[in-house]
């Protein structure tokens, strides 16, 4: 939208900076101050910043237009703050505030140097508010667009730390999975797996779907397209946490995971990969007589002793 009177306007902010930086760091450090992260001094660093960006856009040309090229400095610091102010914890309305705090004292100084001209008041009105309506806007476009990229990371985040791989033992990996499996946290589960796949060496991987609260076909088709992607890297998948109205649901829903070696607990599953890799775990009590044979607690029954 084009508006008339942008040479007006610089002229107005050059004669009373001083008088609008003073009504607008009021307002500002009152929001400011309510959340402890912006100081004064910054605050003015930022008035200066963008009151010298808005003068050289407004003196370019009488006809005012915020999407016009001379404009592109003044996108680009508003952008810069709002994505600043976004991680910082302000709220939409917060950062609007930077712009249409300036609105009100700009439209009464208006008033008072043009009373006898009202119909250039009217017109330099109507610019005013229109162009800082568009700024505000453009503030909170920018912070939305902010707060959605930090909520897309921090959800990435969670998924990766809530798809741990752990090493129970050497070759054999576990996969604890809590929650609702969906298609962006299977892509996930399968990464962290491969990669720990490739990493260790692993022969065996424990996916243990305990916390898992429902199993449904989609449910069912994540897992099996995982231990299809594991078995690609030499690994062999065992599901452990079949509890028993799983199994039933399973059933229900013709899921075919015959062949997949499936347990009750994670604990059986653990027995399962530890005779598959050639180990075996000995009772406590029996160490005794394993050491006076010269076996150990845990060994490799695989390798001559």
């Amino acid at each position: 939208m084009e508006m008339v009177g942008g040479t007006r306007l610089a002229q107005l902010f050059t004669s009373n900076q001083a008088e609008l930086l003073a009504e607008w760091i009021t307002q500002q450090h009152a929001i400011a101050s309510r959340r402890g992260l912006v100081g004064e001094a910054e605050l003015r660093n930022q008035f200066g910043q963008f009151v010298s960006l808005l003068l050289a856009a407004l003196a370019a040309s009488d006809r005012v237009d915020f999407k016009a090229s001379n404009w592109q400095e003044v996108r680009a610091f508003l952008a810069d703050m709002s994505g600043q102010r976004a991680r910082q914890g302000f709220s939409p309305v917060e950062t609007a505030m930077f712009v249409f705090s300036l609105k009100q004292p700009l439209v009464a100084r208006l008033r008072l140097q043009l009373a006898s001209d009202p119909v250039a008041l009217a017109d330099l009105t109507w610019t005013v508010s229109s162009l800082f309506d568009e700024l505000g806007l453009y503030t909170t476009e920018v912070f939305q667009a902010s707060r959605e990229q930090v909520i897309v990371r921090q959800q990435q985040e969670l998924l990766e730390l809530s798809t741990p791989v752990v090493q129970l033992w050497d070759g054999i990996l576990a996969l604890p999975l809590i929650g609702t499996l969906d298609s962006a946290r299977t892509q996930v589960v399968m990464e962290n797996l491969l990669q720990k796949i490739v990493e260790t060496g692993a022969a065996i991987a424990i996916i243990d779907i305990t916390g898992v609260p429902t199993v449904d076909t989609l449910v069912a088709q994540h897992l099996l397209k995982t231990v299809a992607a594991a078995r690609l890297m030499g690994a062999d998948c065992i599901i452990s946490g079949i509890r028993p109205q799983i199994a039933q649901t399973i059933v229900h829903l013709g899921v075919n995971l015959s062949n997949v070696t499936t347990k009750a607990s994670l604990a059986a599953a653990f027995i399962v990969a530890l005779q598959r890799t050639g180990k075996s775990v000995t009772a406590a009590g029996a160490q005794e007589n394993a050491a006076r044979n010269g076996v150990g607690g845990m060994h490799d029954s695989s390798q001559p002793e």
